[in-house]
């Protein structure tokens, strides 16, 4: 089997002096330069603001790592990111999340009645932002009744982050 060329050239690390403290920060928060990384690369202004947003969100994040990780993975589904998917599956089961609420996000019409009625919610939410942008009132009724103001943003920001990381992806064609 031919691999296709890569939409854009990857970064390898440790080859460009002036990415040198870029590739520390990500070193240092992720353990590693994925080829996600290595693609941002490309532009260090990209790369440097991309891993301090997507720390933000993902790791100084108020909401508990398993409900980050459903939405996340569910946007990866909704979106056709097999790279975020895979990524993301062994952090929903470090953070506790059982294989069977993960493979219940890879189906069209989930499951709900497997999930708690917050994982629902955010669910609903993850559906809604990626697939009409516009969120009801019912939906964001459900967050603003579960969460304090500084949750309801940490959901939010979170399927929008995650959408713009699938989206990217995508586009690029990055995968495994």
């Amino acid at each position: 089997m031919t691999q296709k060329p890569a939409r854009i050239p990857f970064v390898e690390p440790g080859t460009r002096p002036e990415l040198a403290e870029i590739e520390a920060g990500i070193l240092a928060e992720r353990g590693r330069i994925s080829i996600l990384y290595q693609a941002l690369l490309n532009s260090p202004p990209l790369a440097a603001g991309w891993e301090k947003l997507l720390t933000a969100v993902r790791n100084q994040n108020s909401l508990p790592a398993d409900l980050r990780e459903l939405m996340i993975i569910r946007v990866a589904v909704l979106n056709g990111a097999d790279f975020e998917y895979h990524a993301h599956v062994p952090h929903a089961l470090k953070a506790g999340m059982a294989q069977e609420k993960i493979d219940a996000l890879r189906l069209v019409a989930v499951p709900m009645e497997i999930y708690t009625p917050t994982e629902q919610l955010l669910i609903r939410l993850t559906d809604a932002m990626t697939r009409q942008i516009v969120v009801p009132e019912e939906i964001m009724d459900g967050l603003k009744a579960t969460f304090d103001a500084r949750g309801v943003l940490e959901a939010v920001a979170t399927v929008a982050s995650y959408n713009m990381v699938s989206r990217l992806l995508v586009a690029l064609d990055i995968s495994h």
